[in-house]
């Protein structure tokens, strides 16, 4: 697994993976996923090994971002999503076991697609609603909804916009928030993971090798925030994840 087009995306989507942390490009965390599906397919490796490959990332990710938005963050959001969440990671983890690795990289597809879907037309569904109260019940749904595509493609993103745009939330207590909501998740799943045998000697080998990349993600994300419109940076992710989504439907038909 050293052929250089493949080093070369891995690092890409593990760089992703520091932008979106530093709240860079919108949706961009949701490009890691099927980027390094398709890398790893290249090299002959499973989508899951991609999918384990990444989680131990994102927490590190997580951690950086929980540090920098401490306590800025409304807490009973966690509290009604968590219950739906292990619910979902369970459910997941189960019918991934029994997948075959081309249904698997289709299920991938199919939510980046649906991402780019949401992303476009969530401004319009969500533009004049008073807000939105969360509890329990919506809670537990958007909950399992989340740890299950979290759980298949590291992709809660959506799910999680659907429960919190709704309540109207300044800026900074959204992203707190979301930074509070992901770090969990991503925690609650590691153990599965592991028991599982998604995350492997071998997966955690390459990420060590990739893990400084996280960091520079995060310093590039506050250094674009700053240089580069991110409307048009965020145009460009959408297309680049619509892509590479479509490329794994068409390619596991």
């Amino acid at each position: 697994m050293t052929e250089l087009p493949v080093i070369l995306l891995v690092g890409i989507a593990v760089v992703f993976i520091g932008l979106s942390k530093a709240g860079f490009g919108g949706g961009l965390g949701m490009l890691t996923a099927p980027l390094c599906v398709v890398a790893f397919g290249m090299a002959g490796q499973s989508p899951q090994f991609a999918i384990g490959f990444l989680l131990p990332l994102l927490c590190a990710g997580d951690s950086f971002s929980l540090y920098h938005y401490w306590r800025q963050w409304r807490l009973e959001n966690l509290k009604y999503l968590l219950p739906g969440v292990v619910l979902g990671v369970i459910a997941g983890i189960q019918l991934m076991d029994r997948m075959e690795p081309r249904h698997f990289s289709l299920i991938i597809g199919v939510l980046a697609v649906s991402f780019v879907v949401f992303q476009l037309v969530k401004e319009k569904v969500f533009k004049n609603e008073t807000p939105f109260v969360p509890g329990y019940g919506s809670g537990t749904a958007a909950g399992i909804g989340a740890g299950l595509t979290s759980t298949f493609a590291h992709g809660a993103g959506p799910m999680i916009n659907i429960f919190m745009i709704p309540q109207r939330l300044s800026k900074e207590v959204f992203v707190s928030t979301r930074v509070l909501i992901f770090t969990w998740i991503n925690w609650i799943k590691m153990p599965f993971f592991l028991g599982w045998g998604l995350v492997t000697l071998e997966s955690l080998k390459w990420n060590a090798l990739y893990l400084p990349l996280v960091p520079v993600g995060v310093w590039l994300g506050v250094w674009l925030n700053k240089k580069i419109p991110e409307d048009k940076f965020r145009t460009l992710t959408y297309a680049l994840t619509l892509v590479a989504g479509l490329h794994l439907i068409l390619s596991n038909l």
